[in-house]
């Protein structure tokens, strides 16, 4: 049973995804500190948190309004990763792993959107 919102998984693996995103991109170059780091971190973070808030919300469509703001993120991130593989700050395996993280994700959420809807 849901308590709060740190008890859905969506949430705990989107923190993990944080956290794996904040270890790979100590790695990146210094001169992406004001760039892609900030940019990729940034919308990483926003995942779990807009979780956080929509779950705080005492209305379902603010729920499902910022579920819908962290897919966006997650879309975002996705592409960022994408650009950190093409320009070699990433190695593909570091790449797959958090992809595959992400797309887990993001059929979580749009599977936790599907089932608000539908009640």
């Amino acid at each position: 049973m849901v308590k709060t919102y740190r008890d859905l998984i969506v949430w705990q693996k989107s923190m993990e995804l944080v956290t794996q995103i904040y270890k790979i991109t100590k790695t990146f170059p210094k001169e992406e500190n004001y760039g892609l780091i900030s940019q990729i971190r940034r919308c990483a973070v926003s995942i779990p948190s807009n979780i956080a808030e929509g779950y705080g919300r005492q209305s379902t469509n603010d729920y499902l309004r910022f579920l819908k703001i962290s897919i966006g993120s997650l879309y975002e991130t996705q592409t960022q990763l994408e650009i950190a593989l093409n320009l070699e700050y990433l190695s593909g395996d570091e790449f797959k792993m958090i992809y595959e993280l992400s797309r887990e994700i993001e059929r979580m959420l749009s599977s936790l959107c599907k089932k608000i809807t539908n009640n």
